[in-house]
């Protein structure tokens, strides 16, 4: 990295008030311990339930395992924020951040238009649903996301780098993310700020693209069904992904379609994506699907009977 006249951010994303400051600690404390029970729980049911083993929850379980790691980049710095009086983070640790952010919510971004994907080959092809979504594709789909969001995160985050930080310090926000941080800089931000824009319309953009035209093409096979019955079934069987995605790209483009500025709803909207949601996933799956919720209770029923 280069040197930077600035060495630490200060981080003022929520409150000054130490009641305020305990009380939110608290508060997003118990989301994260939700987060992790009702993730790992799931991933633990997809693990074990042999019925469960087909694309979809595999790219469920994917899902999971992606919300334990995008919660994790957030949450703990944000907790050490509420708590400690000096609300500091190293240049270095802000970049850190900034890129597994990025690539966690890059490869959430991807992993759901693979989810949308699956559902229109159940939905418009189910008898070659079996063939098409084979063991080979489902990994190599899963390995593409990763390697995408990778690859997007190193590009705009070596950009980054180049950027200089004099005098301003403070991070009117929770965490480090790119925008926050361009009014900080006393550089040139256009190149960084041109990448963002270009991955941000190839790759979350794009994605949101893709699943639209599926789930433009689900809408049309459910509504030519002919009993409302298979409506109904067919339906249920993406509507957990749908609201998934409206969670995840509903916040997202308000967070970052809004000017940076210090206004609540900015933190709002960001405490959304990179926290609610996360803790949320789990309870939208096991919910609005019997099968996770019948090998939910399988596997309780089964764990007390080894206590009898």
């Amino acid at each position: 990295m280069r040197n930077h006249s600035v060495s630490e951010f200060i981080l003022l994303g929520l409150s000054a008030d130490p009641q305020l400051r305990t009380l939110l600690f608290m508060l997003f404390l118990v989301i994260y311990l939700l987060t992790l029970m009702g993730n790992l729980i799931l991933l633990l049911v997809i693990r074990v339930d042999s019925c469960l083993y087909k694309p979809m929850y595999f790219f469920l379980g994917q899902l999971s395992f992606l919300d334990l790691c995008h919660s994790s980049v957030i949450v703990p710095t944000l907790l050490e924020s509420l708590l400690s009086e000096k609300k500091t983070i190293s240049v270095g640790g802000c970049m850190a951040q900034v890129f597994f952010v990025f690539s966690t919510g890059g490869t959430e971004s991807c992993l759901l238009t693979v989810m949308a994907y699956d559902r229109y080959v159940a939905i418009c092809s189910p008898l070659l649903y079996g063939q098409v979504m084979n063991q080979q594709l489902c990994i190599g789909l899963v390995w593409g996301s990763w390697g995408l969001a990778f690859l997007d995160a190193l590009i705009n985050i070596l950009v980054a780098l180049n950027l200089d930080f004099c005098d301003a310090q403070n991070i009117y926000h929770f965490s480090c993310e790119l925008p926050s941080l361009y009014p900080l800089s006393c550089s040139d931000v256009s190149a960084s700020f041109a990448t963002l824009l270009c991955s941000s319309l190839l790759h979350f953009f794009g994605n949101f693209l893709l699943i639209f035209v599926s789930y433009v093409r689900i809408l049309s096979t459910i509504l030519a069904i002919s009993s409302t019955t298979g409506r109904s079934k067919a339906f249920s069987t993406c509507s957990s992904h749908l609201i998934a995605v409206i969670f995840f790209y509903g916040s997202g483009f308000l967070r970052y379609l809004m000017p940076n500025s210090r206004v609540t709803e900015e933190l709002v909207f960001s405490l959304q994506y990179s926290v609610i949601t996360p803790m949320l996933n789990p309870l939208i799956y096991s919910l609005k699907n019997q099968e996770v919720k019948a090998a939910v209770r399988r596997m309780f029923r089964n764990h007390s009977l080894c206590f009898k």
